[in-house]
C-alpha cells in the first residue's frame, strides 16, 4: 500500500551505464499491460495525467486475469512504473531500485556524464509525440575512490525539462514542488511525489518544449556535447495547438530530426544551453521532405527515424534507425 514495494518491471528500452559500475534500465511503452480504468474526473491531475500517459492501452489481457493490472481495481499499480531502474550487476544479492527522483515517463534511454563538479548528470528523452526532454542532476558528487559512497547517490536531485527557445537557446525548468505557482496544491500537486509521478503533466503546465518523440539522447565525453534523437512526428501540424516550432520545424515529420545541444560554459548542470539542428532526416533528393544532410553524404547515405545512438571512443556519433 505504501507504493515502497514493487514487484518487476515493464517494456525496458535503451538506458545507460554509470562511472560506479551499474546499469540504468528504462521503463518505456508501460502503459500498454494496463486493462480498463474506472470512472475518473477528467479535471483531476489523476484524470489528466491517466490520459497523458495513454493509461490505459491495453495492448495485453493481463488486467482480465491479474487484479494489479486492472486500473479500476488497483488504480495506483500503472505510478509504479515508468521508471529508471538501477540495477547492480557485481551484486548478485542486490535489489535493482526504481529511483523516483529521475521522474516517471517513457523513458528511452539515460544518457549521463560526470560533471565538472563532480555530479552526477543524466540527459533522458521521453518516447512519446509531442512530449519532452529532460535532465536530472544530482544533489551530491560522485566519489570514484568508494563504490559504495555512489549507492543512494541517484535518490537526491534535481529534474528539469527543457524549453527550445527559438534563438537557438535553451533553459532547464526545474520541477519542483512550489517552484512555479503551476507546481502547487492549487494544481493537483501536493508535494515533490505528486510532481514526480505526474512529470508529463508537471512539465508541460511550467513551459517546456514539446517535442516530435525523443528517444535516446548521449553526451560525447570529448566534447561535452548533447545528441538528441527525435524519431518523428507524422501529427505535427503546420498551423494550431500542434503546430511547428523552432525546435520540431516541419509539419508531417515523417523521418525525425537530430538536435545537438551545447551547455553554457560547458556546465551540465547550467540553467541554460545552446542548440541547434545538426540533421533533417529523410531523402535530400524529395524536395518536399526538406532533408539537410553534410554535401558530402553519398546518395545512398541518407536515413531517416534515428531512435538510438552512441558515442564511441573515438567521439564519433553512431544512429540507429527506428
Amino acid at each position: 500500500p505504501s507504493g515502497a514495494q514493487v514487484h518487476g518491471m515493464l517494456n525496458n528500452c535503451a538506458g545507460g551505464v554509470t562511472p560506479w559500475g551499474t546499469w540504468l534500465t528504462c521503463e518505456e511503452n508501460f502503459n500498454g499491460y494496463f486493462a480498463p480504468n474506472g470512472a475518473c474526473d477528467a479535471q483531476s491531475l489523476e484524470g489528466q495525467a491517466l490520459r497523458r500517459y495513454g493509461i490505459t492501452g491495453e495492448w495485453y489481457a493481463w488486467g482480465k486475469f491479474h487484479d494489479r493490472f486492472n486500473v479500476t481495481k488497483e488504480p495506483n499499480e500503472p505510478n509504479r512504473f515508468g521508471w529508471v531502474v538501477e540495477i547492480d550487476p557485481l551484486d548478485p544479492a542486490s535489489m535493482p531500485v526504481k529511483r523516483t527522483a529521475m521522474g516517471r515517463f517513457k523513458h528511452e534511454g539515460a544518457g549521463n556524464i560526470v560533471n565538472g563538479d563532480g555530479r552526477f548528470v543524466v540527459y533522458q528523452g521521453d518516447d512519446e509525440r509531442f512530449d519532452h526532454v529532460y535532465r536530472f542532476v544530482t544533489e551530491d558528487k560522485v566519489d570514484m575512490n568508494d563504490r559504495a559512497a555512489n549507492k543512494d547517490l541517484l535518490d537526491k536531485g534535481i529534474l528539469s525539462a527543457a524549453k527550445f527557445n527559438a534563438d537557438g537557446t535553451g533553459e532547464w525548468l526545474p520541477l519542483v514542488h512550489g517552484s512555479s505557482p503551476w507546481l502547487s496544491d492549487s494544481f493537483g500537486f501536493k508535494d515533490q511525489a505528486e510532481v514526480l509521478i505526474h512529470a508529463r503533466v508537471a512539465a508541460t503546465m511550467i513551459g517546456a518544449t514539446r517535442m516530435d518523440r525523443p528517444e535516446d539522447i548521449e553526451v560525447n565525453p570529448k566534447t561535452g556535447k548533447v545528441y538528441l534523437m527525435l524519431t518523428n512526428n507524422s501529427k505535427r501540424k503546420a498551423e494550431g495547438s500542434d503546430r511547428t516550432d523552432a525546435a520540431n520545424p516541419r509539419a508531417q515529420n515523417d523521418f525525425g530530426h537530430i538536435i545537438e545541444i551545447v551547455p553554457d560554459g560547458g556546465d551540465h548542470a547550467a540553467a541554460t544551453f545552446k542548440w541547434e539542428i545538426l540533421l533533417l532526416c529523410g531523402d535530400p533528393k524529395v524536395a518536399e521532405v526538406g532533408a539537410t544532410f553534410n554535401p558530402a553524404t553519398s546518395a545512398s547515405g541518407w536515413f531517416g527515424m534515428p531512435d538510438n545512438c552512441a558515442v564511441d571512443a573515438d567521439g564519433r556519433l553512431w544512429v540507429a534507425t527506428d
